[in-house]
């Protein structure tokens, strides 16, 4: 009898488990070429079979089963889905900068919310279906929205990228961080304190740390020097002292978080990168010696060149302490980005989405090859780089066998033309297609047109 009971369970396991896989649509894309997130060049007459979630086939001219629901993508090159790796999906930052500091004073967190989910829209929309989301703060409000943003496209109650977040970021008092700072003292009634992020002194460092991650932070992200948005501080001078930065890496690896850092200063970046941080974002005065120990480490560069190529367009629309500290970072960064790629430091795309309209992001790309990055090398920076540096390079990143089916297409030759990638036509994320055509419209604050931008060629 227990025989019996036992064969009869077998078989309707077997059954349910063939009628999950008989309801789990295949999928054959095609297209004329493909970049599987790793090689050195394009794959000819690329084939991505999908099924379900994953990826069960891939490579060049590779059979497609019969029965099978094919969509040929013609002249066009299959990627794997686009990552951005310094994004701020719940803030809008690319107004008028007195207009925008006004309205932070009125804007109702659910507000905030709201309008997130048309940033998560877009940016996915412009085929980037993987974000790590570092930052999410306005003045006065205690709020988690980017873990609600998060959750809440896992659910699937929203459309938008995989986000990895950071909750409200790790600052000194009166640093980049401070929401207050700037503002008179007391406005807001209090000083901001280690629930929202602004501590001093190691041990506050490792409370902050755990805070967010108890409260949901997928990686830990702080400001290690000055910022050029901050009313307060000085672009390139450090804001943690080297045993709050080895407090700050200590507790978050030991956590299991790796840590990204707000850096636009070389002596602050030198002590981050020698305290073990994971990347540096911006780095924009960082010299020689600084990526040399950068490489020697193996910590990324996350450049944001799209941030300071908007603020610099849109120049005469921040205060004047602010137009000072952003031209000496744009006078800086060019050089420092054209050393970093020929020193061969590990480069990861991310753009500081939010100081320019989401779903702007892959104009990153043209600004990184007019910089010397050959175009295919500035695809790897945000698929399989971006997968190593954000932690997931075993479920994303690259075309292959058992990852997930993130993938997206984009016009002709993007290593002929790199501005391919700024007209993604198809999106898939998970085996879900997002994406067969024109974009959904967009409010006009999250499709406002970038200008023209002042791209160096070498």
């Amino acid at each position: 009898m227990r025989i019996t009971l036992s064969f009869l369970a077998g078989i309707i396991i077997l059954l349910y488990s063939n009628s999950v896989r008989a309801a789990e649509q295949t999928i054959a894309l095609k297209a004329a070429r493909m970049f599987d997130g790793k090689s050195k060049a394009l794959i000819q007459n690329g084939v991505v079979i999908v099924q379900g979630d994953k990826i069960v086939d891939v490579g060049s001219n590779v059979p497609i089963p019969s029965g099978v629901k094919v969509i040929d993508l013609g002249d066009a090159t299959l990627s794997p889905g686009f990552m951005d790796g310094h994004t701020h999906l719940t803030l809008d930052y690319s107004g008028d900068f007195n207009k925008r500091r006004l309205n932070e004073l009125d804007l109702n967190v659910s507000e905030q919310a709201i309008k997130a989910t048309t940033y998560a829209r877009a940016t996915i929309e412009a085929g980037f279906t993987t974000v790590r989301d570092l930052g999410s703060r306005f003045v006065g409000s205690r709020e988690f929205v980017d873990v609600a943003l998060r959750n809440s496209i896992n659910k699937g109650v929203i459309v938008g990228p995989r986000m990895l977040v950071a909750t409200k970021g790790i600052g000194a008092t009166g640093g980049h961080f401070d929401p207050t700072s700037g503002f008179r003292d007391l406005l807001f009634g209090r000083e901001p304190d280690a629930s929202e992020g602004i501590v001093d002194g190691p041990d506050e460092i490792r409370k902050a740390v755990r805070f967010e991650v108890k409260n949901g932070a997928d990686v830990i992200k702080a400001a290690v020097s000055g910022g050029v948005l901050s009313l307060a501080d000085e672009v390139d001078t450090p804001q943690l002292t080297p045993a709050e930065m080895a407090a700050l890496v200590d507790e978050s690896h030991r956590l299991r978080k790796k840590v990204a850092v707000h850096c636009h200063g070389d002596q602050a970046a030198r002590e981050a990168i020698e305290a073990g941080v994971d990347s540096i974002e911006h780095g924009s005065f960082m010299k020689p010696e600084t990526l040399t120990l950068m490489k020697n480490k193996g910590t990324f560069l996350t450049p944001t060149l799209m941030a300071t190529e908007w603020i610099m367009s849109k120049i005469d629309n921040y205060p004047p302490a602010l137009q000072a500290k952003a031209k000496a970072a744009a006078a800086a960064r060019s050089e420092m980005f054209r050393n970093a790629v020929k020193m061969g430091v590990k480069i990861s795309f991310g753009t500081d989405a939010a100081v320019f309209p989401h779903g702007q992001n892959a104009k990153e790309f043209a600004l990184m090859t007019g910089l010397g990055m050959t175009p295919i090398d500035a695809l790897r920076t945000a698929t399989s780089n971006d997968a190593e540096l954000l932690g997931i390079a075993q479920k994303a990143g690259t075309l292959e066998k058992g990852k997930l089916a993130d993938i997206i297409a984009m016009p002709g030759d993007p290593t002929a033309d790199i501005t391919a990638t700024e007209r993604v036509s198809f999106v898939m994320k998970e085996g879900k297609i997002i994406r067969n055509g024109p974009p959904t419209p967009q409010p006009a604050a999250a499709s406002a047109e970038v200008p023209t931008l002042n791209v160096p060629v070498d």
